[in-house]
C-alpha cells in the first residue's frame, strides 16, 4: 500500500522540528497546549494520522509500519532531515515503528502511555473492541473510552474539557479508527525495542489502565539509555490531565544536550 499526504499544523520557524503524534481516536489539537509551549525553540508539526482528522481515510488494512511511513514521507515533503517525536498511545507505537524502520530520521524520543505489546489477549481484546463499534459505531465504545482517558477525578472536576476530547472522538472517521485498531491489535515490538538508538522518553500515568505502568516499564528497560517517568494522578491522556507536567518532563527532555 501507497504513503497517503498527511495534515499537518507547522508552526514554521528554524528550530529543531518536533513532531507531534496524538492518540487512537483524536487528532492533532490535543497538542495545543504543548505546541504552545515548544515553539519559542523548537519547530512544531502536530499531524493527524491517516484516518484521522483531516487526513485522508485510504481502505485498510492499515499497519504500524505504513503509519510510520506516512510520517516519514511528511519530513520528505517538508525536506526535514530529522526531527523529534513526541507519540502518546498509538502515537507512541508509531514512534516505536519509525525508529525501528526510520531511525536515521529521528533525533529524540518521547513515548507517553503507551505499550510495545498487549500479550496473548492483546489481538482478542482489539477484535472485540472492532467488532462493537462495527456493530454499532463509536458512539457504543464512547463511555469505556472516557474512562480510559481519562481519570474519576479529572472526568469529575473537569466535565468540559472531557467533552470537547469526545466530541473529537465522535467525529473520528469510523473507517480510519478501525484501521488503526487493526494494526495496533497486530503490535509486538518488544524483541526488537534493543535496536533503537534515539534517545529515549519513556512517560506513564500512574492512573492509566489502557496502558499501565508496567507497560512503560518494560519498553524503558528494553531501550538502551531510556528512563521512565510516572506523572502521579494521570490516566492514560496524561498530556492533557496534568499538561504542566507533561510539558515540562518533555521541554526538560529535549533541551538537555
Amino acid at each position: 500500500m501507497s504513503v497517503v499526504e498527511l495534515f499537518v499544523r507547522d508552526s514554521g520557524g528554524a528550530g529543531e522540528a518536533v513532531l507531534l503524534v496524538h492518540a487512537l481516536g483524536l487528532d492533532h489539537r490535543m497538542w495545543n497546549a504543548l505546541a504552545a509551549q515548544l515553539e519559542d525553540r523548537y519547530r512544531t508539526l502536530a499531524l493527524d494520522l491517516r484516518g484521522h482528522g483531516a487526513s485522508p481515510v485510504p481502505a485498510r488494512p492499515y499497519t504500524l509500519d505504513l503509519l510510520a511511513s506516512d510520517v516519514r514521507a511528511l519530513l520528505d515533503s517538508l525536506r526535514i532531515a530529522r526531527a523529534h517525536w513526541i507519540g502518546l498511545s498509538l502515537g507512541g507505537m508509531v514512534g516505536q515503528a519509525f525508529a525501528l524502520a526510520h531511525g536515521d530520521r529521528l533525533g529524540k524520543l518521547v513515548l507517553a502511555n503507551t505499550t510495545s505489546a498487549y500479550g496473548p489477549a492483546g489481538a482478542a481484546s482489539w477484535q472485540a473492541r472492532i467488532d462493537a463499534v462495527e456493530a454499532g459505531g463509536l458512539a457504543s465504545i464512547a463511555g469505556m473510552v472516557a474512562a480510559r482517558y481519562f481519570s474519576d477525578a479529572f472526568r469529575a472536576e473537569h466535565p468540559q474539557a472531557v467533552a470537547t476530547v469526545m466530541e473529537r472522538f465522535a467525529a473520528t472517521p469510523q473507517a480510519g479508527y478501525l484501521g488503526c485498531c487493526e494494526a495496533i491489535a497486530a503490535l509486538d515490538f518488544s524483541d526488537s525495542l534493543q535496536r533503537i538508538r534515539a534517545p529515549t522518553l519513556v512517560i506513564a500515568g500512574s492512573e492509566d489502565a489502557g496502558t499501565p505502568p508496567a507497560m512503560s516499564r518494560a519498553i524503558a528497560e528494553r531501550i538502551p539509555g531510556a528512563r521512565m517517568e510516572l506523572i502521579d494522578g494521570a490516566s492514560h491522556l496524561s498530556a492533557l490531565e496534568r499538561p504542566a507536567e507533561f510539558a515540562s518532563l518533555a521541554r526538560t527532555f529535549l533541551d538537555a544536550a
